[in-house]
């Protein structure tokens, strides 16, 4: 698809002024080197508000100013995550327009950005971080979403964008903070994070969480263990080595929500749950996660210097769950199907990055340059099938019944996939003029997957070998406007985050395409406290697998789908006391060209949609979040906000459809040297509402909490 006529005519305009300002004066010139006009940067240290944020080193690998890049960046910041007491990367992302929440199969993070699933697009530190699971929050100073495609640093994936979370490490004063948190159905959070300088040049830092809950959801529980050390030692003046560490124990229950009915979630409490009688023991998912991570930094001069980074992981899943697979509306109370099944995955992985960084001048030009390369391998297990079918129960007034493990006998698919990434990439920030500036740069990777069946001699491979370019412009007139355009590409390999299958032909598809193309404009005000930023953007995806008609075991790649849209977002100091985190996202996204039908597991018989023209899943046109705080200067403080998400539909089917919603949260609390006391209570008009779907089927749907408050104190010692 060609960029939309907006977006090209806006871009070649921005090129136009570009070439023309750039050297419109160099005939003029003759041969002199013209000079740059040292122009004013604002760090870190000039911001006022602790929710602005003006460097980031996730969209380049460097710490650069915001402003200079020419691509949405959305940052939420540790002191608005503590402020609204977020307890998941949901709750935190609330904070980011253009998101739809998946379910994850109740057992992982996962949101679509932009209207593209970001299943494997989760970084740590820069680090692709791609197993599923619930990430905790305990060690988070940060998160950091990167929109539109980012596989010009990061390789395979992103079409709507990456997330990147990034951790807490050692600083150079003692302090220990002691948390408890208690609140709703019956929920303690304990969290410790110390820091303790061990000698002038070695810090020592330890996140700790340990967490209990039951749920709104009949049946619902979390029991979760965390811990992260780190050491940072400066070896010399120059050098620094960093080791981190991190274990997770999470067990929950496996909930899949609300099956749905009449186009919508069905109309039954939604304390209802559809699984075992014994969840707990029957319907429970439990993720292990262990990974460490070394960090080496080397600065040769002020301008040159070398970071290398690897990260190695494990991680252990055992999921068992009931679900929903049918709904037969044949009759007054509809009957539902039920399956019994397991999931087992395995996986150890690691990845080494190298960046070579460059400050150099040329030519009357300033360069950030940038060289790297990353190399990382992947071996995952994976082993699922189905249990003898549980009863079936109705769905209003059901009863339900124990879930009787036996022997599996059927649906049984166990395979060892690898997968061996090798990336090399260069990019250069340069200054071209005293306003303008551009970001050029290009990777190329070389991704090789092998699937192996455990119970058969089949064997699938696959090789890909892409480049992912980005490149942009930014104009800057004053200090406190910055104009950009930019163009990006990604690529998505088959089967990206899972084993290559054995009976469709998805080894012998070439990767799918992503392109960007995006305008835009960073603006500061009230002397530039309040951050601000809008986009215009037209994200394409191409080549999608879409399953052949006429033969469902065979995948052709002829699919498309596009998102045109706007987001705006604020963040900063409105005035005295008072800040602000604040966003808007318009998407008009669409399945333009699929040959595939949806099945619907809905009515007397199961039916079958054509999805070209439909909207993708978990998209709402419209979407927005507001947090507003005041802090009174004695201590005090109160904050207040809601988050509005449009109507949206549960998968491509556009079967079933979530209503929108507008949901308030509020807290207020007390500060001091010594101890904080913090109470949040979120949905306050105890709204009704569903908060995610699963994706890729209409029967799982997710609602959103009742009224709940929570309750914590920090001991600060």
């Amino acid at each position: 698809m060609q960029p939309t006529p907006l977006a090209r005519l806006a871009l070649l305009t921005s090129l136009g002024f570009t070439v023309h300002g750039a050297f419109a004066d160099t005939s003029a010139a003759g041969t002199q080197t013209p000079q740059l006009e040292e122009i004013t940067v604002k760090t870190s240290a000039d911001v006022v508000s602790p929710y602005q944020t003006v460097i980031s080193n996730t969209a380049t690998k460097l710490d650069a100013p915001l402003r200079d890049i020419p691509q949405t960046i959305n940052v939420v910041p540790n002191q608005l995550i503590r402020d609204q007491s977020a307890q998941s990367m949901q709750d935190v992302l609330r904070n980011v327009p253009g998101i739809g929440f998946s379910n994850g199969d109740g057992q992982r993070d996962q949101v679509n950005i932009r209207g593209f699933s970001a299943i494997a697009d989760q970084f740590v530190d820069g680090i692709r971080d791609d197993a599923l699971y619930f990430r905790d929050l305990a060690n988070v100073e940060q998160v950091e979403v990167l929109k539109g495609p980012a596989a010009v640093l990061y390789g395979r994936g992103s079409s709507g964008g990456i997330i990147n979370r990034i951790t807490k490490k050692p600083v150079d004063k003692a302090m220990a903070n002691l948390t408890m948190t208690l609140g709703s159905y019956d929920s303690q959070r304990y969290e410790a994070d110390v820091n303790q300088p061990l000698a002038d040049n070695v810090g020592f830092r330890i996140n700790a969480a340990r967490q209990k809950a039951d749920g709104f959801r009949q049946q619902n529980f979390i029991d979760r263990e965390f811990i992260a050390p780190s050491l940072q030692l400066d070896i010399s003046e120059k050098s620094r080595l960093l080791l981190q560490a991190e274990y997770l124990d999470d067990r929950r229950l496996n909930d899949f929500g609300i099956p749905a009915v009449n186009g919508r979630p069905a109309r039954v409490s939604i304390k209802t749950y559809y699984g075992s009688s014994d969840g707990r023991h029957d319907d429970y998912v439990q993720s292990r996660v262990s990974a460490g991570t070394i960090v080496f930094e080397h600065s040769f001069n002020d301008d040159v210097k070398l970071r290398n980074a690897f990260r190695a992981y494990s991680y252990d899943l055992d999921r068992n769950n009931t679900v929903v697979t049918r709904v037969n509306t044949s009759t007054a109370n509809p009957v539902l199907s039920r399956r019994y099944s397991t999931v087992q995955r395995q996986e150890d992985g690691y990845f080494n990055q190298t960046d070579l960084s460059i400050k150099a001048k040329g030519w009357g030009l300033e360069h950030a340059l940038l060289f790297g390369m990353e190399i990382g391998e992947q071996v995952k297990d994976a082993f699922s099938g189905d249990f003898t079918a549980p009863s079936n129960i109705t769905l209003y007034n059901s009863v339900l019944t124990d879930s009787v493990r036996s022997a599996i006998l059927s649906g049984i698919s166990d395979s060892t996939g690898t997968s061996k990434t090798t990336g090399l990439y260069m990019q250069d920030l340069v200054s071209l003029t005293e306003h303008w500036k551009a970001l050029l740069g290009v990777r190329f990777d070389r991704f090789n997957q092998r699937s192996e069946d455990n119970r058969s001699p089949a064997k699938v491979s696959r090789i890909d070998e892409e480049w992912s370019p980005r490149a942009g412009l930014v104009y800057q007139p004053t200090d406190t406007i910055s104009i950009y355009g930019s163009y990006s590409k990604s690529f998505q390999p088959s089967q990206e985050n899972f084993n290559l299958g054995f009976s469709n032909n998805a080894a012998q598809l070439a990767p799918e395409k992503t392109t960007n193309y995006e305008i835009g404009a960073k603006l500061d005000w009230l002397e530039g406290k309040l951050s601000t930023m809008v986009s215009l953007f037209s994200l394409e995806r191409t080549n999608i697998k879409s399953t052949d008609p006429t033969n469902g075991n065979l995948q052709i790649p002829i699919g498309e789908q596009r998102t045109n849209g706007l987001e705006l977002s604020a963040m900063g100091r409105l005035a005295d006391h008072w800040d602000i985190s604040a966003g808007y996202a318009y998407m008009d996204a669409e399945i333009t060209k699929s040959p595939s039908l949806a099945s619907v597991p809905i009515g007397p018989s199961t039916y079958r949609v054509a999805i070209e023209g439909n909207q993708p899943g978990l998209t709402p046109r419209h979407s927005a979040n507001l947090w507003l705080s005041h802090r009174f200067g004695n201590g005090f403080g109160i904050g207040g906000g809601a988050v509005l998400m449009g109507e949206q539909y549960t998968s491509v089917s556009n079967a079933v459809k979530l209503p929108g919603y507008t949901r308030f949260d509020a807290s207020a609390y007390y500060e001091t040297a010594h101890y904080d006391l913090r109470l949040t209570v979120n949905n306050l008009m105890d709204k009704e509402y569903f908060i995610s779907a699963h994706g890729g089927a209409d029967l799982y749907n997710t609602p959103g909490a009742p009224r709940s408050a929570w309750l914590s104190l920090t001991l600060k010692l």
